[in-house]
């Protein structure tokens, strides 16, 4: 299995996809850190370009990736070698080439002009959401055979989480304001990792008040080390269920 996910990553890096899209996020975040005189606002403007960009980029891409893979993942389930190493090692290749491009065209200039725990929160969920959606993009594909609809799966759910999540959300808190919603709150942020991750960064920089009338829970929960385990906690089960039903239906699927 590490031999084999070892060669997918080779050849994944040598792909101008994730070449390009290192230096995208290499050059933005540069870009935001010498533009902007405050670096909160900066972290703050690269949070939002990361939400958006990472998830999209990492649920194309590996869906896409999955795709032009098919005639080589055929010829893995030729040798003596079970469908389950063959997709986990799959896996393993993309996530972690996606989780080494953010880390670099991020984590460097990060590191160099916001080496605190605001920093280390946006390496950190960044991360954890490369692992996320590199998951779903796997489920999307081995749920459908044809590639387009496969794409069309993967956009439908980057939209989903990215804006469609967001809207329903905010009718549900509207139409429900004269209860007691702090708790669904929380619990409806955790259904969705990129609010969790904007909301986990955000207490990070203390613009908690920016959040509405549940900033005061949210800073209470997320604010101290049971709400960094609960953060990583949900990312990573929002990583391993989708991951384990592609393995799943991969096992069961007639190639």
């Amino acid at each position: 299995m590490i031999k084999l996910s070892k060669y997918v990553l080779y050849d994944i890096l040598r792909s101008k996809i994730i070449i390009a899209y290192t230096l995208f996020l290499l050059v933005v975040s540069f870009s935001l850190f010498n533009l902007e005189e405050n670096e909160s606002k900066a972290v703050l403007s690269l949070l939002n370009i990361i939400l958006i960009v990472l998830p999209l980029v990492s649920i194309v891409f590996g869906t896409i990736h999955y795709y032009n893979s098919y005639e080589f993942i055929e010829l893995m389930l030729a040798q003596p070698m079970s469908r389950q190493k063959i997709i986990l090692s799959e896996y393993a290749g993309v996530a972690f080439s996606l989780a080494s491009a953010f880390l670099i065209g991020v984590g460097i200039p990060v590191l160099l002009f916001s080496f605190n725990a605001t920093g280390m929160a946006l390496l950190l969920t960044g991360f954890l959401l490369t692992l996320v959606f590199t998951s779903l993009a796997f489920l999307a594909s081995v749920k459908a055979r044809d590639k387009a609809r496969g794409i069309g799966i993967a956009l439908l759910l980057w939209f989903y989480f990215a804006l469609i999540y967001d809207g329903l959300v905010m009718l549900i808190l509207f139409n429900f304001s004269d209860y007691p919603l702090e708790k669904i709150t929380l619990l409806l942020t955790a259904l969705n990792p990129i609010d969790l991750a904007r909301v986990f960064i955000m207490l990070k920089m203390d613009v908690s008040a920016l959040m509405g009338v549940t900033s005061a829970l949210y800073k209470d929960f997320f604010g101290n080390i049971t709400g960094i385990l609960f953060t990583t906690g949900i990312m990573l089960l929002w990583a391993i269920i989708p991951l384990w039903l592609a393995v799943r239906g991969f096992k069961r699927k007639d190639i």
